[in-house]
């Protein structure tokens, strides 16, 4: 199902052809830099970058023999380039070109996550501003509250989707980086130069200190980056199945023409698009786990991080993008029944404006304790009896011998409870 909906970018991004030519153009810039220095001949870059191909099938038919992956494409290529070949990978341990690559490979799928979070982030703001002033209900424990409007929702989601994208761009930088210090990272045999040549090249930050590796701290601040944003999603999510659930019906996602929900039930619409990003989310945070359990690794390195990064690191950032693309599409297309929310408010026949005269009768003097005895009795007897709260305070001396009819009245307004939404949106710019 994700590969069905996933654009090519993401899979070209993980492709074999992807990291191979990574892992070339590494190994071409090192003999670059070894030139520099004096360390080889100046002709003979060129000569390497215009000669060196690679073919996957051959690589994979190299390892089945070597059981190595970088030394059956140091193998491959050598047999296109020749004699010039003794000059590749100079002074280099594996984890050389294939953390660097793999720095190259997460940088390239997080600028595809950063920009799905912009274009969701686009949505989100349209529709807050559509809806800055739709009323309805805000509920806490599930359990009516006071009234809010459909916009000041979405633009909390704003808020938090504004946060993950300052949290994608510190973990891009956190695994912008590249090394080229040798088998323990003490650069005993390359130059430093050699790093800081190739980095600046790939656009990377040269790692102050490294190992036989980069440290792995960094590729789980990125993974759990990402199950942070699946982790908004599925609360968005969320929300909308429970606002889409028949006893609310306040909003649902989009439901196709010719679409069908139930193989039994003709007249089932199921939010299972919202279901499926919930279901993913649980993925993802699995996979931040695996990143954090790979940062622990023996002395200056072993090997058990890499089969986990395998496949943590394409399939979380490839269902991130699913993710993302799919649940900026329910947004767009978001169907929203204003009339029910308006229904639903008065659901609980006005107990919803309970503070509202809570806090009129402090006003009038009442202390506060003996304020709120009156308009929970008041209010509990709305819920139970069936029926207005409003009718019920009119009844209460207690309440009216404070209060006039005037002043009751001017309690129960939805516009005065939410006359600082606008303030609200300005403070993020909407």
């Amino acid at each position: 199902m994700i590969e069905r909906y996933t654009l090519p970018e993401m899979r070209r991004i993980w492709s074999d052809e992807n990291r191979f030519s990574k892992w070339l153009e590494i190994e071409i810039l090192a003999c670059e830099a070894w030139a520099e220095l004096g360390r080889i001949p100046k002709d003979v870059p060129p000569r390497i970058r215009q000669r060196a191909r690679f073919d996957v099938k051959r690589i994979e038919e190299i390892e089945k023999v070597t059981n190595h992956d970088v030394i059956a494409f140091l193998t491959c290529i050598a047999e296109n380039v020749g004699e010039d070949s003794r000059f590749i990978h100079l002074g280099m341990t594996s984890s050389d070109v294939v953390d660097t690559a793999l720095s190259l490979m997460m940088r390239e799928a997080c600028d595809v996550i950063i920009q799905d979070v912009k274009d969701l982030l686009s949505v989100l703001c349209e529709k807050a501003n559509t809806y800055r002033h739709t009323v309805m209900i805000g509920r806490t424990h599930g359990i009516h509250a006071e009234p809010i409007t459909f916009g000041f929702k979405l633009a909390v989601w704003v808020s938090e989707m504004r946060r993950n994208l300052a949290r994608l761009e510190k973990a891009r930088d956190a695994i912008n980086v590249g090394k080229i210090s040798g088998a323990v990272g003490t650069y005993a045999n390359v130059d430093p130069y050699v790093e800081e040549y190739v980095c600046k090249k790939l656009g990377l930050t040269p790692a102050p200190v490294s190992t036989q590796i980069l440290q792995r701290d960094r590729h789980a601040e990125f993974v759990t980056a990402l199950a942070i944003v699946a982790g908004s999603l599925e609360k968005f999510a969320t929300e909308i199945r429970a606002l889409q659930r028949t006893e609310i019906s306040e909003a649902r996602e989009p439901f196709r023409r010719g679409q069908k929900g139930s193989s039994a039930m003709p007249h089932k619409r199921n939010p299972i698009l919202c279901e499926r990003i919930s279901g993913l989310a649980r993925l993802v945070r699995g996979y931040a786990a695996s990143a954090l359990e790979d940062m622990a690794l023996w002395h200056e390195r072993d090997i058990s991080h890499s089969s986990v990064e395998r496949v943590i690191l394409p399939d979380s950032t490839t269902i991130i993008d699913y993710m993302l693309r799919r649940f900026t599409g329910i947004m767009k297309d978001l169907t929203v029944d204003e009339e029910r929310m308006k229904e639903n408010l008065m659901l609980t026949r006005g107990v919803i404006f309970s503070e509202r005269v809570l806090l009129g009768l402090v006003q009038k003097g009442l202390v506060r304790e003996d304020a709120y005895a009156i308009v929970q009795r008041n209010a509990l007897r709305a819920l139970d009896e069936h029926r207005p709260f409003k009718d019920l305070l009119m009844e209460d001396p207690d309440v009216m011998g404070r209060l006039t009819r005037e002043e009751l009245d001017g309690l129960f307004s939805y516009e005065d409870m939410l006359c600082r939404v606008d303030e609200i949106m300005r403070r993020l710019g909407l």
